[in-house]
């Protein structure tokens, strides 16, 4: 598969190694996290047609995208 664009990682850079404490420590944040993950890659999936879905049902993916993504920041902003 190809690289698949707006991981955490690549999202906040700065960020990578809180990223990574939290997943180990905090269950809230590496369920968020894992949500992303899998709402990012369906995001992917549909951009690329790979697994085509209306353009509503594209959008409300990447809202609940930058849902999570928000979630995610208030955090790791913590942090």
């Amino acid at each position: 598969m190809s690289h698949t664009p707006h991981e955490l990682a690549e999202e906040f850079p700065e960020k990578a190694a809180a990223i990574s404490a939290l997943k180990q420590s905090d269950a809230h944040f590496a369920k968020l996290a894992e949500d992303y993950h899998e709402v990012n890659r369906a995001v992917h999936r549909a951009e690329t047609n790979v697994e085509p879905v209306s353009e509503a049902a594209e959008s409300d993916l990447r809202k609940k995208r930058a849902a999570l993504k928000d979630e995610i920041w208030g955090l790791l902003a913590q942090a």
